[in-house]
């Protein structure tokens, strides 16, 4: 009865790990192919859990109990080492640096720097991102703000602001943004700002573009991103490489489910872009930028 008994108990922890929806936001960036993983895990476990207790508590001791309770045991360990083969080695920070990515919509800084965002953050930087509009004109935006923090949170972000300036319209209140990035920048003193690009056609990005480099004129570092709406001129000279985080963005785009029916947000077109910078980088995958200014000193080796 006591390998049952172990057994019954080693399926109920594991199953109270993976089963929480906010330990499985918080570990699954470690796992490739974290859904189908999850749900595997879920499937064994609850059968394991069922069959042991069934054993414990009605069935004699038998060989096929001991089996079982066995089978428990190598089972976990092969959760294990899932895990553990899946884990995304990170390098050691020699500088810690503060890193600011501004944006104009709830998606906008996953789709652009997801995964350069969750490598800054596992290397030991602090990153944290502020978002100027929720996104009401190309949403809904009772849940957009709530899909962005779950992102940002996803990412590792120690902090997202989600601000409420006009979708589509954010042209108009360019004061309003300028004030609005100069205190998250006084407020944060980060050593290297992300934001839109100059080359993008859509109006919300221009914009922010402008009232980033407005708010940031008198700083070192500033790196435009790529956005789905970049024009032919978006031309990057700063490129990082993402291999193993190109999973980690799909997950933290996907978080974003009331835009789920765009082309854009869908895992292949994200994949897709991966591989292009990459090949331009000369690299297998990569995420692109155009420097403003760059500080060598500011972002390190990426």
């Amino acid at each position: 009865m006591l390998p049952s008994v172990v057994g019954a108990l080693l399926s109920a922890v594991v199953l109270a790990y993976v089963l929480p929806d906010a330990n499985y936001k918080r570990h699954k960036r470690f796992i490739v192919g974290a859904r189908g993983l999850r749900r595997s895990i879920v499937i064994v476990y609850s059968v394991l859990l069922a069959l042991n207790l069934w054993c414990s508590t009605v069935m004699p001791v038998t060989l096929v109990c001991d089996a079982i309770a066995v089978s428990t045991l190598v089972a976990t360990g092969v959760f294990g080492f899932a895990i553990a083969e899946r884990r995304i080695p990170a390098a050691t920070v020699v500088q810690r640096r503060r890193v600011l990515a501004v944006g104009a919509h709830p998606d906008d800084l996953e789709l652009a720097c997801g995964a350069t965002l969750a490598k800054l953050v596992d290397t030991g930087h602090e990153v944290r991102g502020l978002v100027m509009s929720s996104g009401e004109v190309g949403g809904n935006a009772g849940l957009r703000p709530a899909e962005a923090q779950r992102g940002a949170s996803f990412l590792g972000l120690s902090g997202l602001r989600v601000h409420d300036f006009p979708d589509t319209k954010l042209e108009t209140v360019t004061n309003e943004l300028v004030r609005a990035i100069e205190a998250a920048i006084n407020e944060f003193q980060p050593d290297v700002i992300f934001t839109h690009s100059a080359h993008d056609q859509h109006q919300d990005h221009y914009a922010v573009h402008q009232a980033t480099l407005r708010a940031a004129r008198a700083h070192h570092s500033i790196l435009c991103f790529e956005s789905p709406s970049v024009t032919r001129d978006f031309d990057p000279s700063v490129f990082v490489d993402i291999d193993g985080y190109v999973d980690v963005k799909v997950e933290a785009v996907l978080s974003h489910r009331d835009q789920a029916g765009k082309p854009y947000m869908t895992p292949g077109r994200v994949r897709g872009m991966a591989a292009f910078r990459g090949a331009q980088a000369k690299n297998t995958n990569a995420e692109a930028f155009e420097p403003v200014r760059l500080l060598g000193s500011a972002i390190g080796d990426l």
